[in-house]
């Protein structure tokens, strides 16, 4: 008689045998793979260092061939990757300062509205001429120009977000770090960093889509008399949409959606589920973001003892070192009482002195720069400025009619996704993917469209006003829904809340300083996307609309840097007038009726 296999202790012994196998073999394969994961960055380092550090290029032939996608896709990635590096730096800096400094922080915030709002072309011609001077004769120049545009599209939502999250940290956590008398490093590190990492992450989320969204204008360019080209997925799909090569298109945004398709598998979806540990309530939710990423990388060897032995003990050195440091100067400054004010006042004056010629060299610095702008805006004539002042007009318009539209459907579905972790699986690549895809690639399918039933460019540079801001919104309303805590929810349920009362006394006011971040930046990114979207490249043909994005575009293709200029000061002042008026109240609501504390 043949006993079974479940009751068979034979096999029951051989089983749990292989089964200690595989458990002890499975780290040391995450082990392997980390390493192969190494050895292939160093690899990719080697291979870009080789291409920018050689001799520039001059002229490059961008390939419609789908051979040349994996080099130009591995291109495209460095350059995003970079971008998105410096941007993640240059946005926790400055939205830092901003929000520390009472004497900088009215101009910082007035900067950022301003930097927000100019379009990547407007900072085409400097940052490029100043780079390739810098690099006149290496690839490196280029690539840097390309590099620090797609900065300029991706870094200023994400320093809203750091500043409007240190701005909102509640009241019993910036006293816990005080009493425990944390310093400037700790306190970012172990408050701040994390306090605003939820939103941090699903804005650089929506920045490298911005970047993707960009990199069309960045990678292939005129300015003046020279063509800039760079080799990359970008001027890949610009060369086939001008061309009208639907085959090119196609290749081109499969290859586009199969890496952010990776990307979120391999990065943002580990990224999330780490950064929900940070979510700020006193009850542990139920439903957690899932990664089986996250959880390889927390299963390997190599990685837990890395952390253990080096990266623990190194922090807690240092951070003895920094309480040690404080707690001597502290009994210094009791010891020295009597000195310290005179020393006190000296360190003051020389401060201000120090300030003095700082502000004369900035002050002597803009005159300078103020009296060329002026002499360059003297040749504009009365007809091209009141052109202008009717471009504006009618971009003002179409900004906010994109920006109505986007709120109308992002802050549901946002809320929805927020809310429901396995919704959030599903739909949060879905978004992605749909962010990170450049709508001017799909734009002469939907331009031809428009024009068939009389449409025009008109109502399309609304549509693609629409396709490039409304992920700034639903984005941050994600990040907003999340951040609620599990126990405010669970609050609701219990005494029952209608679904008006829980979107009146719950959601709103939770999700509120997120949408404003998420309306500022949807703003500034639709003013920024106007000049794609009312000056249109097809097949041969320049397409465009009266508009402000249309005259800079075409100001650049011109190299009628005067124009440029002015249609720039124009749209600053226009971005800066309704963020005083409208989005700085806003703000200060958040920071101050809707803030979560206790």
């Amino acid at each position: 008689m043949e006993i079974p296999g479940d009751l068979n202790p034979a096999r029951g012994r051989e089983t749990l045998a292989r089964a200690q196998v595989l458990k002890r073999s499975w780290p040391f394969f995450l082990d392997l793979c980390v390493a192969g994961i190494g050895l292939a960055c160093f690899y990719g380092v080697v291979r870009i260092a080789t291409y920018w550090f050689g001799h520039a290029q001059p002229e490059i032939t961008i390939s419609l061939s789908p051979r040349a996608l994996p080099l130009y896709a591995f291109y495209s990635v460095v350059r995003i990757g970079l971008a998105y590096a410096l941007s993640l730096v240059f946005a926790v800096g400055y939205g830092y300062l901003a929000a520390y400094s009472r004497r900088l922080e009215a101009l910082m915030i007035a900067g950022l509205d301003i930097l927000q709002s100019i379009p990547v072309l407007s900072f085409l011609p400097g940052v490029m001429l100043a780079m390739v001077a810098l690099f006149p004769t290496r690839q490196i120049g280029v690539e840097m120009g390309a590099i620090l545009l797609i900065f300029t599209g991706q870094v200023w939502n994400m320093a809203f977000s750091f500043y409007s999250s240190i701005k909102s940290i509640p009241r019993e956590l910036n006293e816990a770090a005080t009493i425990y008398r944390f310093s400037r490093l700790q306190r970012l590190v172990q408050l701040e960093l994390p306090y605003a990492a939820i939103g941090l992450v699903w804005n650089s989320m929506v920045s490298v889509a911005g970047g993707w969204f960009f990199l069309m204008a960045c990678e292939m360019f005129v300015l003046g008399p020279r063509d800039f080209r760079l080799p990359g997925l970008g001027s890949y799909l610009q060369t086939a949409a001008g061309t009208g090569d639907g085959v090119a298109i196609a290749w081109g945004l499969a290859v586009m959606v199969a890496i952010i398709v990776a990307t979120d598998q391999l990065i943002w979806r580990p990224v999330i589920g780490w950064s929900d540990k940070f979510k700020f309530e006193q009850v542990e939710s139920g439903a957690r973001v899932r990664s089986p990423i996250l959880r390889m990388l927390r299963q390997s060897t190599a990685l837990r003892e890395l952390s253990g032995k080096t990266l623990a003990p190194l922090n807690e050195r240092v951070y003895h070192w920094l309480a040690e440091r404080r707690s001597r100067r502290i009994e210094a400054l009791a010891a020295e009482a009597g000195g310290e004010e005179l020393k006190a006042r000296r360190r003051q004056w020389e401060f201000t002195l120090l300030r003095g010629w700082a502000l004369v060299l900035v002050a002597v610095a803009v005159i300078y720069s103020a009296g060329h702008a002026v002499m360059l805006l003297r040749t504009v004539t009365g007809e091209q400025f009141l052109l202008i002042l009717k471009g504006a007009g009618a971009t003002f318009l179409r900004v906010n009619l994109s920006l109505l539209l986007a709120a109308a459907w992002t802050i549901p579905a946002g809320v929805a996704i927020g809310f429901n972790p396995r919704l959030a699986r599903i739909a949060q690549p879905v978004a992605q993917i749909a962010a990170s895809v450049p709508a001017t690639a799909l734009f002469p399918v939907l331009l031809l469209a428009l024009v068939r039933v009389g449409g025009g460019l008109g109502i399309g540079s609304i549509a693609l006003m629409l396709l490039g801001t409304q992920w700034y919104i639903l984005f941050n309303v994600i990040a907003g829904a999340m951040a609620i805590p599990t126990d405010l929810r669970e609050v609701a349920t219990l005494f029952r809340f209608t679904r008006w009362q829980r979107w009146k006394t719950l959601i709103l006011p939770g999700i509120f300083p997120y949408l404003i971040t998420g309306m500022v930046t949807a703003s500034g990114g639709a003013w920024n996307a106007s000049i794609v979207a009312e000056y249109f490249r097809l097949k041969n043909q320049t397409l465009q609309t009266l508009g402000l994005g249309a005259q800079i575009s075409a100001a650049t293709d011109a190299g009628q840097f005067q124009i440029l200029l002015l249609a720039t000061i124009v749209m600053a002042l226009m971005v800066v007038t309704i963020n005083r008026l409208v989005w700085r109240p806003l703000y200060r609501l958040g920071e101050t009726r809707y803030k979560l504390e206790g």
